[in-house]
C-alpha cells in the first residue's frame, strides 16, 4: 500500500504540492488563531456549592449544611469525591467529577440534586453554584489605593463599579473583591431604654424590615395622561433610618422613633478577609477568574483594555494597579518553547548539510519540520487543544524523530544516484525512476518504525487525573507531528528529492565525516566479529552495571514546574484575630519586598468572596512577583532564594510553606493539600482526630528531609457558648427560640434590610452596643424580654461558658478530616513518604474507626507509577505484534528489542549524572525512548538484512568468512545513515537540555533519558548487533562451513 502512495505521490507531483501549500497555509491560520496558556488546566472537573449562613459557628454549618448537602452530592453520577469545608458564617462543598465529565453536564446534575438537598436546610438559607470556573482560573490581579480615600471608599468603586465592568469581559466568570471594608449602617440599640419603652427587641426588627420598600400601585388616568403610581419609602440616610416609628407611646401618645432607643451610624461590616501591598499597609483587592475552557491570554488582554476604559470613571486620586499577571508567565513560556523550536531546526538542519554535503537534499528533510508542525497545529485547534508548555514541548521532542524517515529515504537516494552515476550515460534509468526505487525500498521498514513510535506512547495517554492532563497534550502533539512527517515522507518527499536531489551529487566514499566514520568503526567491527562471545560478557556487564544508578535514583511526582512567581502561604495557629493577622501579614510581606530579586508582593489573608477560595484566617498568602533573573544576584537562584526567604521570615507560631501561584490553587482544589506531602487522617471524632495530627506532626518533625510539619487543630478554635436552661426559660413563659432569638439578634448582630442607593446596597445592621457585649459579666447582664412583659437578665436563663471547638471542619466523603501538612527539602518525594510511613506506623497507634491516608504529589505519584505498571507492558507486547508483522520473524524481534535495555543503560545513568529523580516527566521520556530504540534497532537491522541477502544472492554465502564479510559491509558501509538518524534525534534535544526559563525543567526530564538512552542504544547497537547477528545467521551455514 505504502509503495501504491509513493508511486501515486510521484505521478500526480502537482496536487502533491497543492495539497501541501493547503495545508501549510491552513496551519499558518491555526497558528495565528490557536488559544494559548501557560500550562494545561490540570483541575479536575469540579462544582462547588457556596451556602452562606451569617453568624453560624463551623459546628453548626457542618449539622445543619454541609453535612445534609455532602450526603447529597455522594450519590451525583460520575462524582468522585464530595469535600466539605464549614467555616464561620458559610460551607463550602466540592464535587469533584471523573476525568472526561462535561462540566456544564456536571454542573447540571449538581443542581439536580441540590433541588431535593435544599429542602433539607435551615429557612433562609439558599446555597448556590460556584462560578463555572478552575483551580488555575486566577488569571489576573489588581489593588485600588488612594492617598485621599478611605478603604471603605476604595471597596465601595471595586464592589459597585469596577467589579460589575469586568465581569461582563468575554471568558471572565467573577471578579472577587478582597480587603478594605464593606460599609454597613449600623443601629446599637440601648437595652436600658427598651425596658424603659417595654419594646422587644423583635418589634425594632420588624419595624426596620417593613420601613425599607418601594411599592407600585398600578396606573392611573389624569387629564388624558398616565401616571404610575410609586410609593416611595427606601431608605437613603441615617436620618430616615433614625426616623423609623417604632410604637406609639401610650402614656403620651407620641411615637417612638428608632433614633430615640438607638444610636444609627455607618460602619464596617465585619470582615473575613485582609489584602496587603509591599508591607506598606491595606489596600482593596480585585481577583478576576477566568472562565472554564477559556484563552488565558486573550480574556487578560481584554481584561486589561477594560480596565483601561473603566479608569476614566473613577476618581484621579485612586490608582489601580497590577498585583498578579498570568500573561507573562504565558509570553515567558511560549517564548522558551519558540526560541527552542527554532534552535532545534536549525540544529537538525545542519547536521543534514554536513552528513549530505549536499544543500538541496538537506532541504528536503528541514522542509517536513516546520510543514509537520504547522500539520499539527491544524489538528490541535479542531481538537481544542491550547499551544502551552506541554503541548509545544510535544512537537519539540519529537523534531529529531520527525525528519528520520526523510534523512533515510534521502540517504537511500544519494546511494542510487551514486551507484547509478557509475554506469556509462547510456545506460543509466531515468532520475524519477531511481527516486521512485530507492523511495519504496525502505518505505515498509520506515512505515512500521513509525508506527512503533506511535504507539510507544500509549502509556501516557492511559493517564489518569493531573498527570493524565499534564501530559496528554504532550502525547497528542507528539503523536500528531511524528504522523504528519510520516505521511509527508511518502507524499510529498518524494516529490522534493525528484525535484532537488540532482546534480552532482558527492559520492559516500569522498564524504569527509562518512570516511572518519568508517575508519573508526571498521576496526571496531573486526574486533567485536573476532571475538563475539567477550562482546556478550561486556552487554551482561554494562547491564549489571546500570543497577548502581537506578538504586541511587530518587523519586519525585514532578519536578517543579516553576512559573517565575512564588507563593508564600505559612499557615498560623487557629483562634488568630484578624487584628493579629493583619499585623503578621505586613511584616511578612515588608521583608520580602526588601529582597532586591522581588518586583512586588500582593498580600491576602482569610478568604476572596468567592468560591474557589476555601481559605480561613489561619491561612496567609503572599505572591511574589520576580524581576527577571538577568536582574538577579549573581548565582542566586530560586531554590537559593526561597532558602533565604524561609530564613528571613521566623516567627513564633507561623509555619512557612513555599510554593507557586498555580500550583498550589490546583492542589488545593484537586486534594485540598497546599504542600507536595499532605496526611489526612479521618474519623467521628475531632478531639480524636486532632491528638492524633499533633502525634503525626511530632513524628514527622524527626524525618529527615522535612522542612515543615504543622498539623491543622482541628478544635483549636474559641466558643462562647450559651447553654440554655429549658426548665427555666419555661417558668417565664420562653421558648429556646426565644432566647436565641435575643442571642442571635443583640449580641451577634443581624443585618436586617439593605439600603437602594443607585446601583448601589448596603446592609442595616442591629445590634446591642459593643461594651454591653464585650465581656462575659456584660453578656450576663443582656435582657430577654418575655411575653408577660417582663425583662430577665441572660444568667437566669443560660449558662456562659468559653470552650474550644473546630474553626474550620473539613469533610471528605463525610467523614470528619484532620489535615498535616508536610513541605520537604533536599529529599525526593518517594523516599521521603517511605521513610515518613515507616515512623508514623511505628510510633502513632490509630484507634478503631480511624485511618491515615498519604496525600498531595504523592498520591498523584502512587497512582501514576500503578498504571504506567500495568499499561507499559501491554505496550511492549503491541510493539512485538507490529515489529514482527514486518519481520515475521521472532529473532528479529527479539534483536530489534535489545535496543530496549540497551538504551536503558545510558538513561539511568545520564539522569544520574544530572541528579535528576525519577517522576512522570522522565517516564515520558523513557517511554518516548523505547520508541526511538525500536525505530534505530528496525533500520540497523534492515541494513545487515540487506547486506546478508545481497550476498547470499550471489552464492557468496558458503563460509563464516562470507556471513562476517557480509556483517562488516552492513555495518560498515551503511553506518552513515546510522548515525545521521541518532545525530539529529540528539541534536533535536539538546537545545531542550541547554534551555532555562518557564517550562525549562520538565522538558530537560523529558529530554534527559531519550539523549542518553540513544547515545547508549546505538554504540551498543554498533557493538553488540553485528555480533548476535553473527551467532544467529552462524546456525545457518553449512557444518563445514562454520
Amino acid at each position: 500500500m505504502l509503495k501504491k502512495i509513493i508511486e501515486a505521490s510521484i505521478e500526480n507531483k502537482f496536487l502533491v504540492i497543492l495539497a501541501t501549500v493547503f495545508l501549510i497555509g491552513c496551519g499558518l491560520y491555526s497558528l495565528l488563531n490557536i488559544p494559548i496558556d501557560a500550562i494545561p488546566d490540570l483541575s479536575d472537573v469540579q462544582v462547588i456549592i457556596y451556602t452562606e449562613y451569617p453568624g453560624q459557628s463551623p459546628r453548626t454549618i457542618e449539622d445543619q449544611v454541609t453535612y445534609p448537602l455532602t450526603t447529597a452530592m455522594v450519590a451525583v453520577p460520575s462524582a468522585k469525591v464530595v469535600r466539605g469545608y464549614s467555616f464561620f458564617g458559610y460551607s463550602l462543598v466540592y464535587v469533584i467529577f471523573e476525568d472526561g465529565t462535561d462540566i456544564y453536564w456536571a454542573r447540571s446534575r449538581v443542581l439536580e440534586y441540590l433541588n431535593y438537598a435544599a429542602k433539607r436546610l435551615p429557612a433562609n438559607v439558599t446555597p448556590t453554584l460556584g462560578p463555572d470556573a478552575t483551580g488555575v482560573g486566577w488569571v489576573f490581579e489588581y489593588t485600588l489605593s488612594s492617598d485621599k480615600r478611605s478603604l471603605q471608599e476604595l471597596r465601595s468603586i471595586q464592589d459597585w463599579y469596577l467589579k460589575y465592568g469586568l465581569t461582563a469581559v468575554e471568558g471572565v466568570a467573577e471578579v472577587a473583591s478582597i480587603g478594605g471594608f464593606v460599609k454597613e449602617y449600623q443601629i446599637t440599640i440601648d437595652p436600658i431604654k427598651l425596658m424603659a419603652y417595654d419594646i422587644s427587641i423583635s418589634m425594632v426588627e420588624m419595624a426596620i424590615a417593613k420601613s425599607n420598600n418601594d411599592v407600585g400601585g398600578e396606573i392611573i388616568e389624569m387629564g388624558e395622561m398616565e401616571f404610575m403610581v410609586r410609593g416611595l419609602g427606601y431608605i437613603k440616610s441615617i436620618d430616615d433610618i433614625k426616623s423609623i416609628p417604632i410604637m406609639v407611646n401610650p402614656k403620651r401618645g407620641t411615637p417612638v422613633y428608632l433614633g430615640d432607643i438607638a444610636d444609627v451610624g455607618i460602619g464596617p461590616l465585619m470582615r473575613r478577609g485582609i489584602a496587603e501591598s509591599n508591607g506598606e499597609g491595606e489596600v482593596v483587592g480585585g481577583i478576576v477568574v477566568m472562565r472554564y475552557g477559556q484563552n488565558a491570554l486573550e480574556v487578560i488582554r481584554k481584561v486589561k483594555d477594560k480596565l483601561d476604559e473603566l479608569k476614566g470613571g473613577i476618581p484621579d486620586d485612586v490608582k489601580i494597579e497590577t498585583a498578579y499577571d498570568r500573561s507573562g508567565l504565558i509570553l515567558r513560556a511560549i517564548d522558551t518553547l519558540k526560541i527552542k523550536l527554532i534552535e532545534e531546526i536549525l540544529i537538525v538542519a545542519l547536521v543534514c548539510i554536513l552528513f549530505l554535503l549536499h544543500f538541496r537534499s538537506a532541504m528536503v528533510a528541514v522542509f517536513t519540520l516546520p510543514t509537520a508542525i504547522l500539520i499539527s497545529f491544524i489538528i490541535m485547534k479542531a481538537q481544542g487543544i491550547n499551544a502551552n508548555i506541554m503541548s509545544l514541548s510535544g512537537i519539540a521532542i519529537a523534531i529529531g524523530a520527525m525528519v528520520d524517515a526523510a534523512i533515510i529515504m534521502i540517504e537511500n537516494a544519494h546511494k542510487h544516484i551514486e551507484h547509478e552515476n557509475e554506469k556509462p550515460p547510456d545506460q543509466r534509468r531515468d532520475h524519477w525512476e531511481l527516486i521512485l526505487e530507492s523511495s519504496k525500498e525502505v518505505g515498509p521498514a520506515l512505515f512500521y518504525s513509525l508506527l512503533v513510535i506511535t504507539v510507544s506512547f500509549i502509556p501516557v495517554f492511559t493517564l489518569e487525573g493531573q498527570e493524565g492532563r499534564l501530559f496528554k497534550p504532550l502525547a497528542f502533539t507528539k503523536t500528531y507531528s511524528m504522523a504528519a512527517a510520516a505521511i509527508l515522507s511518502v507524499t510529498i518527499v518524494p516529490v522534493l528529492m525528484g525535484y532537488w536531489v540532482r546534480g552532482k551529487i558527492l559520492p559516500e566514499a569522498k564524504n569527509p565525516l562518512n570516511r572518519l566514520l568508517i575508519a573508526v568503526y571498521h576496526p571496531v567491527a573486526n574486533f567485536v566479529l573476532r571475538f563475539p562471545k567477550l562482546m556478550i560478557l561486556f552487554l551482561l556487564v554494562m547491564l549489571a552495571g546500570t543497577w548502581i544508578p537506578f538504586s541511587r535514583i530518587g523519586s519525585e511526582f514532578m519536578p517543579p514546574l516553576y512559573e517565575g512567581d512564588l507563593l508564600y502561604m505559612p499557615t498560623t495557629l487557629p483562634g488568630i484575630s484578624i487584628t493579629k493577622a493583619r499585623e503578621l501579614l505586613q511584616q511578612t510581606d515588608k521583608i520580602i519586598r526588601q529582597f532586591p530579586e522581588v518586583h512586588h508582593v500582593f498580600g491576602k489573608v482569610g478568604r476572596a468572596e468567592t468560591a474557589t477560595d476555601p481559605a480561613g484566617l489561619d491561612m496567609m498568602e503572599t505572591t511574589i512577583m520576580l524581576k527577571p533573573e538577568d536582574q538577579w544576584r549573581n548565582g542566586m537562584t530560586v531554590d537559593k532564594l526561597i532558602d533565604e526567604l524561609n530564613q528571613s521570615i521566623q516567627f513564633p507560631g507561623l509555619t512557612n510553606a513555599w510554593t507557586m501561584p498555580i500550583k498550589t490553587r490546583t492542589d488545593m482544589l484537586s486534594t485540598g493539600i497546599k504542600t507536595p506531602v499532605g496526611v489526612k487522617i479521618s474519623g467521628p471524632e475531632l478531639t480524636v482526630l486532632e491528638g492524633l495530627g499533633k502525634e503525626v506532626e511530632a513524628v514527622i518533625r524527626k524525618v529527615p528531609g522535612t522542612l515543615s510539619a504543622f498539623a491543622e487543630r482541628t478544635v483549636g478554635g474559641n466558643y462562647l457558648d450559651f447553654d440554655i436552661n429549658r426548665r427555666a426559660a419555661a417558668r417565664y413563659g420562653l421558648t429556646v427560640g426565644d432566647v436565641q432569638k435575643v442571642i442571635q439578634i443583640a449580641i451577634g448582630g443581624m443585618t436586617i434590610t439593605s439600603t437602594v442607593e443607585g446601583l448601589e446596597r448596603y446592609p442595616v445592621n442591629l445590634r446591642y452596643s459593643r461594651e454591653l457585649r464585650d465581656n462575659i459579666d456584660a453578656l450576663k447582664r443582656v435582657l430577654v424580654p418575655t411575653p408577660a412583659g417582663q425583662h430577665i437578665p441572660m444568667e437566669q436563663l443560660a449558662t456562659i461558658t468559653t470552650r474550644k471547638g473546630p474553626m474550620v471542619i473539613r469533610t471528605e466523603g463525610s467523614r470528619p478530616n484532620a489535615w498535616v501538612y508536610v513541605d520537604i527539602k533536599d529529599i525526593d518525594v518517594g523516599t521521603y513518604v517511605r521513610q515518613a510511613k515507616k515512623a508514623v506506623a511505628e510510633a502513632v497507634k490509630l484507634p478503631q474507626g480511624y485511618n491515615i491516608i498519604w496525600s498531595g504529589q504523592y498520591e498523584y505519584m502512587a497512582r501514576a507509577e500503578k498504571r504506567l505498571m500495568l499499561v507499559i507492558p501491554m505496550t511492549l507486547f503491541i510493539i512485538f505484534i507490529i515489529i514482527y508483522l514486518n519481520t515475521r520473524s521472532f529473532i528479529k524481534v527479539g534483536i530489534v528489542f535489545l535496543a530496549v535495555p540497551f538504551s536503558l543503560i545510558g538513561a539511568f545513568w545520564f539522569i544520574y549524572i544530572l541528579g535528576y529523580n525519577l517522576s512522570i516527566a522522565v517516564w515520558v521520556g523513557i517511554i518516548a525512548l523505547a520508541g526511538l530504540d525500536a525505530e534505530t534497532g528496525v533500520v540497523m537491522l534492515l541494513y545487515l538484512d540487506v547486506a546478508y541477502d545481497e550476498l547470499k544472492k550471489k552464492g557468496l554465502m558458503n563460509s563464516l568468512a562470507d556471513l562476517k564479510n557480509a556483517i562488516h559491509h552492513g555495518a560498515v558501509q551503511r553506518v552513515r545513515p546510522k548515525i545521521m538518524t541518532a545525530s539529529v534525534i540528539i541534536a533535536g534535544l539538546l537545545p531542550i537540555m541547554w534551555s532555562h526559563g518557564a517550562g525549562a525543567d520538565v522538558m530537560k526530564r523529558i529530554a534527559a533519558p531519550m539523549v542518553g538512552g540513544v547515545v547508549s542504544s546505538v554504540l551498543m547497537e554498533l557493538l553488540i548487533y553485528p555480533v548476535i547477528y553473527l551467532l544467529w545467521k552462524k546456525r545457518g551455514l553449512p557444518h563445514t562451513a562454520v
